[in-house]
């Protein structure tokens, strides 16, 4: 192992100071944000208008200080079921609801893999992997799941709170009592003991904390509005399943998670599964990994008939939040610090932890070019009206190639081909090798 020498640092501090260009950016970033010098307008530029294809949604949505965009976007495109159902302009879905069946839900399953792994070394990499504890994020996924066994509530029936608002403190809190929670299982099953009553006990705890930070979850509501042409309209004592099946009634197992990762893992036009500390006990992650064409062959079929998808990507690659664009003619901070490349195939980008699905959205829209491929990409995002045009989003065909990872398509939009490779044995990884 060679160490830093003085010869070494002689010859970088020559190299440095014969270089006028890196003196004059130093001189900039010492008092401008690195955000504001690495934008490039007129690559930005050429990235604003219309689009050949839009899909009409219902007004942006904001998750504040929460890594819940997975559930935001997921309840976006069922806001447009019930507004279409209930003649609104304006309607949303309880994200809180959610979010507290997801705190619980991750909690139990915790404690059921610490149980269930109990005598895996507390080192090894699966435990220490369970041992992160659970985070505010997810995926489509995980929100399927919860929905079909919680159903769900207008936003008006159980709103925010700011701990929904700001999960920081209440998720590192929770996870500190759920990780002595598993020293104690752990020593109980080493012991031969049974886990189940003190288990009991920690869930309850849980609950309890969850009821403190958002509220406890409602069991029936009434449901009273009026829709566009000034009507009246209530139903009383719903619950939240009910509301589901009456105004939304989607098949939510009809659409498909579909991954572009090429990864020595992950073989393409493959089913994968994995188990992730994130899903509810009993519950996999599965997607289908397509090619990239294949991909977006898919999102163009599905907002060509109407309707948004629900899309994971990489946030922190080559965004400018201010303008709302993701692109990397646009947002050049290497360029800024010295001109040096970051440039990685896709798969191997993953693979040496250079990228990662980091934020879930929808997609809105797509523009074509004068030969009728895509160029540009419409988004709805959850950041508020403040960010973007009035809280939308483009981003570039260059950045959709590279850094987005997975969309979830309706089955009917699937080639017969592509529906066969849906029976498919799934290939099975662990979850700590997850990407997307």
């Amino acid at each position: 192992m060679k160490e830093i020498t003085n010869d070494m640092l002689a010859q970088l501090r020559a190299s440095y100071d014969a270089d006028g260009q890196a003196q004059v950016l130093h001189s900039a970033l010492a008092k401008t944000d690195m955000a504001d010098l690495a934008y490039v307008p007129g690559a930005g530029a050429r990235l604003k208008g219309a689009f050949s294809v839009e899909v009409k949604t219902r007004g942006i949505t904001a998750q504040q200080k929460s890594g819940r965009c997975w559930l935001f976007a997921s309840l976006n495109i069922l806001r447009e079921t019930v507004a279409e159902t209930c003649h609104l302009d304006q309607f949303e879905l309880s994200q809180n609801y959610l979010s507290f069946y997801d705190k619980l839900e991750k909690a139990n399953n915790f404690l059921e893999m610490v149980i269930d792994n109990a005598q895996e070394p507390i080192k090894g990499q699966l435990m220490q992997y369970v041992l992160r504890g659970m985070t505010d994020g997810g995926y489509w996924s995980e929100a399927v799941d919860l929905i079909e066994k919680y159903g769900v509530v207008p936003k008006q029936v159980q709103p925010e709170t700011y701990q929904s608002n700001h999960t920081d403190r209440f998720v590192a809190t929770l996870n500190r009592l759920l990780r002595k929670d598993a020293m104690e299982l752990r020593e109980l099953v080493q012991a031969g003991a049974d886990p189940y009553p003190r288990k009991a006990a920690m869930m309850a705890e849980v609950y309890k904390a969850a009821c403190i930070a958002f509220g406890q979850p409602v069991q029936t509501f009434d449901f009273a509005y009026r829709d566009k042409d000034g009507n009246y309209h209530e139903e009383r004592d719903l619950t939240p399943q009910a509301f589901y099946q009456k105004y939304v009634g989607l098949s939510l197992r009809d659409y498909v998670a579909v991954i572009n990762e090429p990864t020595a893992d992950k073989p393409l036009d493959t089913p994968i599964q994995f188990h992730a500390v994130e899903n509810m006990a009993g519950c996999d992650m599965k997607a289908l990994n397509l090619s990239q064409e294949a991909l977006e062959e898919l999102c163009v079929k599905q907002l060509k008939n109407g309707q948004a998808i629900w899309f994971a990507c990489d946030a922190g690659a080559f965004g400018a939040r201010k303008e709302g664009i993701w692109d990397p003619d646009s947002v050049q901070y290497e360029a800024l610090l010295g001109g040096f490349s970051t440039d990685m195939p896709k798969g191997k980008r993953l693979e040496y932890n250079g990228s990662s699905a980091t934020h879930a959205m929808l997609l809105t829209g797509v523009h074509f070019d004068k030969d009728g491929q895509p160029d540009r990409w419409k988004i709805e995002n959850s950041w508020g009206k403040d960010v973007g045009d009035k809280g939308y989003f483009v981003c570039s065909e260059a950045y959709f190639q590279e850094f987005v990872y997975e969309a979830v398509i309706d089955r009917r939009h699937f080639s017969p081909e592509q529906l066969a490779l849906l029976e498919k044995e799934p290939v099975v990884i662990n979850a700590w090798d997850e990407d997307y």
